[in-house]
């Protein structure tokens, strides 16, 4: 799929509703849960692990993610927009990176999911 264009509100919000898969309510479990803490970049690029204090870029993102799903369409805002383009990316590009055999525990589908999409479910 090709990236939506960033002028057409409709286009963004079909290529959103394409790669997130989880719901809202199942994506705010998801967050909530340790497995989603502990995977993904922290802010200043470094990697997050066990024991490593701060959240997540993508266990923020899943937060705003929860935000979006729950905004109307003709009450998003450019930044709202802006937002869901950056997940589009990220899924796509993630999902590309998708490692070879069993990915159900694997840190690559944690962090997709903190992305709002689990792979499990395309």
């Amino acid at each position: 799929m090709n990236a939506p264009a960033r002028d057409d509100p409709a286009e963004t919000r079909r290529a959103f509703a394409e790669v997130v898969n989880m719901g809202k309510d199942e994506l705010r479990r998801w967050l909530n849960g340790e497995e989603s803490r502990s995977v993904g970049m922290l802010p200043g690029g470094g990697r997050k692990a066990a024991g490593v204090e701060g959240e997540s870029v993508g266990h923020h993102m899943g937060e705003r993610i929860v935000e979006l799903l729950g905004t109307k369409a003709d009450e998003l805002t450019e930044a709202d927009l802006s937002d869901m383009l950056k997940v589009v990316g990220y899924v796509h590009r993630h999902g590309a990176q998708r490692p070879a055999g069993d990915v159900t525990d694997t840190r690559w589908r944690h962090s997709l999911m903190n992305w709002g999409h689990d792979p499990l479910k395309a």
